[in-house]
């Protein structure tokens, strides 16, 4: 097992907060980086930084989830 593998193996239980096929899996990836964009733009102000390291965290969760899924 590599040292990125951890991610993988980590989310099975979680799973269920994410969808089972890419496109759908695409958006929902796109709209986080988006919102984690918008937060950083604000990131002078406390409430750009909580919206950017929540919604960042939510796209690398994400991100993870996407790429277990089947083409």
């Amino acid at each position: 097992m590599g040292r990125r593998d951890w991610l993988l193996t980590a989310t099975p239980s979680l799973a269920r907060f994410y969808v089972k096929n890419r496109r759908d899996g695409s958006r929902l990836l796109s709209s986080a980086l988006v919102i984690t964009a918008a937060g950083l733009i604000r990131i002078d102000h406390p409430a750009g930084r909580v919206v950017a390291l929540v919604a960042g965290l939510i796209s690398l969760y994400w991100w993870g989830c996407y790429r277990k899924l089947a083409s």
